[in-house]
């Protein structure tokens, strides 16, 4: 639709960077965290430590970006639309399990992302019980 990504210059490059940084970590290291901690047979001690870590260096640069503009491509775009259904349950998460951890700017744009009309009937397909 040429809605949620730019047509070209530094603007687009910013939203793409954004978009590949989801899905070459963002999106598989808080995967990779969710399985060992919710559905692996065997808790491995080794493997929750090292995901609640990189999760955590992860939320500190997207804190970080959204300490700087209100959206990861300064506007809002298809990287906010591919990293948000990732971090309402590992924000939660994380704030359960980490006494330290603190991301103000990420919760900030998680409660602007996550009150958009298209998100709520998004985030609600499936209805998935807890």
């Amino acid at each position: 639709s040429g809605q949620f990504l730019p047509a070209g210059g530094p603007a687009r490059a910013k939203v793409l960077e954004w978009l590949f940084w989801q899905i070459g970590g963002y999106g598989p290291m808080l995967g990779q965290l969710g399985h060992f901690t919710r559905a692996a047979p065997e808790k491995i001690p080794y493997a929750i430590d090292r995901f609640s870590a990189e999760a955590k260096r992860l939320f500190g640069v997207l804190d970080r970006r959204l300490a700087e503009a209100p959206y990861l491509g300064g506007d809002y775009s298809i990287a906010d639309m591919a990293v948000y259904p990732w971090t309402p349950y590992a924000l939660a998460g994380l704030k359960a399990t980490i006494p330290d951890f603190s991301a103000p700017h990420v919760e900030r744009w998680a409660a602007d992302v996550g009150a958009r009309p298209a998100v709520i009937r998004g985030m609600a397909i499936p209805a998935v019980s807890a």
